[in-house]
């Protein structure tokens, strides 16, 4: 990992939906007073895509989250997000990937599920 000049850590939380990221997130966030950001509640409250996608029940093209976060990227965030292949690798200095067995996340997501 390359050396960089930030007083504060950028960290990103990330895997698959309903291993407890914005959970983990928000408990780092409050332990450490940096800033916490959920990408896709970003996404949502600043239109930051192309639409939607039913087939797959996702937002299209999220390249403007990069733009959107490039000036606070200075360090002090924990970054909230499924994936990691969005963003600039420089902006961070660890990532924390999420794992939970099988019959957990399956009883997560299906409390999560409104039938």
């Amino acid at each position: 990992m390359a050396q960089n000049s930030r007083k504060k850590p950028n960290i990103l939380v990330t895997g698959t939906p309903g291993v407890g990221k914005t959970t983990t997130s928000s408990l780092l966030t409050d332990a450490t007073q940096l800033r916490h950001i959920n990408i896709g509640e970003l996404v949502k409250q600043k239109n930051l895509h192309d639409g939607w996608d039913d087939q797959f029940d996702c937002h299209v093209n999220l390249n403007f989250v990069c733009d959107e976060l490039e000036d606070i990227m200075e360090g002090g965030n924990i970054v909230d997000y499924h994936g990691c292949d969005v963003f600039l690798e420089r902006w961070f200095d660890r990532v924390v990937v999420l794992q939970t067995s099988n019959p957990v996340l399956y009883d997560r997501l299906s409390n999560r599920l409104s039938w």
